[in-house]
């Protein structure tokens, strides 16, 4: 679902000066309290993930969630912060640099949309080299008004300041692409040959409100058809994998089923080894490391379960770092 703005049509100076810019999530800059709260602020200020009157949720926000989730959620991190810092970020940097090999003809950088590096000052020094056309992937494979259009939000917010406009061109989602789903089947394969197969596959991806589906956003569709593809590109019967969604935050409906509940109804039906991958995340981070490897891996045991299995995100992987070449080529010419 490209989506694509030209202000006039590109001269061979503006292709020259083409620009793959990654967007992923984001990340704090320390698995301290105060930096997690300054990261948290930013993300739940966003319109398109938190769509309340602000004159109740700010109040809130700042009066409540932030003073008790802050110093929960940084010891959180401080259990995967690693010697290069946030995996999300120390990966999300692999991924590009792989990507930058494999496309040495245009320049290729890594923003986040809240944190560091931000978009706005990587778009700008962009623009200080001299960009022409710009191709902006966020490195979400299935579209949802909380993830992709809020880049494509921030991304217009700082070219709407600018003077010359370069040719833009924006991915909106990839969540069926060949080469991503034959990506993400061949790393299930390995980590099933290297570990053993779970009875089950269990699909679990990112949630969002269950009222910003039924408003039309499309990404519950796009992540069945991510599952569905991914599944039969590993020759998997229906009753060999389930989808469920986590992360769920607040008291109102997401999307169900949620992973945690189908952990464990599934131990309570007698499975004892279940497989989770997480094909909505391209690169390992919070809810993949802990929430899913640790969290619900110690609910699904204390259900009667005996092994969850989590295979990991594509991260930098050089099938992953393929996928993304392959699916950019076509945009450059």
């Amino acid at each position: 679902m490209p989506i694509r703005y030209r202000p006039g049509p590109a001269t061979p100076a503006d292709t020259a000066r083409t620009a793959v810019l990654l967007v992923n999530l984001g990340t704090p800059d320390a698995p301290t309290p105060a930096a997690v709260r300054r990261y948290l602020a930013e993300f739940l200020h966003d319109w398109r993930v938190v769509d309340l009157s602000r004159w109740l949720w700010c109040p809130a926000l700042h009066g409540v969630i932030l003073p008790r989730r802050a110093r929960k959620v940084a010891r959180t991190y401080a259990a995967i912060w690693g010697e290069d810092g946030s995996p999300l970020l120390a990966l999300s940097r692999k991924l590009a640099d792989g990507l930058q090999a494999a496309l040495p003809e245009v320049t290729v950088r890594l923003a986040m949309r809240y944190g560091n590096p931000s978009l706005p000052m990587v778009l700008r020094e962009l623009h200080d080299a001299g960009l022409g056309r710009l191709i902006v992937l966020p490195l979400y494979p299935q579209y949802s008004a909380t993830t992709s259009a809020s880049v494509f939000d921030a991304v217009a917010k700082e070219l709407a300041g600018w003077r010359c406009v370069p040719v833009l061109d924006f991915v909106a989602d990839y969540h069926r692409d060949a080469g991503w789903v034959a990506a993400v089947a061949a790393s299930i394969r390995a980590h099933r040959a290297a570990h053993g197969s779970g009875e089950k596959l269990l699909f679990s991806f990112h949630g969002i409100p269950q009222r910003y589906a039924d408003a039309g956003d499309p990404y519950p569709a796009q992540c069945l058809a991510s599952a569905k593809a991914i599944a039969a590109a590993l020759g998997l019967r229906d009753d060999q994998w389930r989808l469920a969604y986590q992360s769920r935050f607040g008291r109102e409906p997401w999307l169900q089923p949620y992973t945690d509940h189908t952990l464990e109804a599934l131990a309570r039906d007698g499975v004892k080894r279940v497989d989770v991958v997480c094909p909505g995340f391209a690169v390992d981070c919070i809810e993949t490391l802990e929430e899913i490897a640790v969290e619900n891996a110690d609910i699904f045991r204390r259900a009667g379960g005996e092994t969850l299995g989590y295979i990991p995100c594509l991260n930098d992987e050089p099938a992953h770092v393929d996928a993304l070449a392959a699916l950019l080529k076509p945009r450059l010419r």
